[in-house]
């Protein structure tokens, strides 16, 4: 059973969003707050496996929760479910370590399977924050510090990652190396061992914090 936490200024928003895991048994709503504030309460009583975290709210907003969240509670999953789509922002949270980030337009079985993810240790991004990471990046911004994990990458899977991060599928990517659709998913394999992601989220989530996003 995944105990989750939702936190929402709007009454009707957080009652909502409770009604769509009625009919999962898999998945309990402990309960819902109003602030972070009250986010914070309800852990320091109940071992919360994933909160479902707002950005707006009074009293203590979504970041600075999640802030203290990742620092006093670190086994607590925390997913941005919001409206907020801005790249700055999205970039912001991503490097503070929140699991997910998703728009409050996320289809029901999405959000189902995004809190089965990331309660497995992954990490989940639905299609309208990988659509606004993979934006271009504006000219004269300064160059991210190099990660060492890219030393240990080839300049095969250099390129491979920057066509995931294009969206390209493995057949697409075959066509355009020039090699099998099973060579390019060994690519991909290798790729997250490498870099210690388990999905194509977490791949994108690397050729973003690193400056890689395969560009026009």
């Amino acid at each position: 059973m995944i105990k989750i936490l939702i936190a929402d200024d709007h009454k009707i928003m957080s009652e909502g969003l409770k009604s769509l895991f009625d009919d999962d048994p898999d998945i309990k709503v402990v309960t819902t707050v109003c602030n972070g504030l009250e986010a914070l309460e309800v852990l320091k009583k109940e071992d919360i496996d994933v909160i479902l975290l707002d950005i707006d709210m009074p009293k203590m907003n979504g970041i600075d929760c999640a802030r203290e969240i990742l620092l006093d509670y670190p086994q607590t999953k925390i997913a941005i479910l919001t409206m907020h789509h801005e790249k700055s922002l999205i970039k912001s949270l991503i490097k503070m370590g929140v699991s997910a980030y998703m728009l409050k337009t996320i289809p029901r079985e999405e959000l189902h399977l995004a809190i089965k993810t990331i309660y497995k240790g992954g990490e989940y991004f639905n299609a309208d924050i990988t659509k606004a990471l993979l934006t271009k990046e504006e000219k004269g911004k300064p160059i991210l510090e190099i990660n060492p994990l890219i030393s240990q990458l080839t300049v095969r899977e250099i390129e491979v990652i920057k066509l995931i991060s294009g969206g390209m599928t493995n057949t697409q990517i075959g066509e355009k190396l020039f090699i099998s659709p099973r060579t390019a998913d060994a690519h991909r394999t290798n790729i997250m061992k490498k870099i210690g992601v388990h999905n194509v989220a977490g791949i994108v989530r690397f050729a973003f914090q690193n400056n890689m996003m395969e560009l026009e």
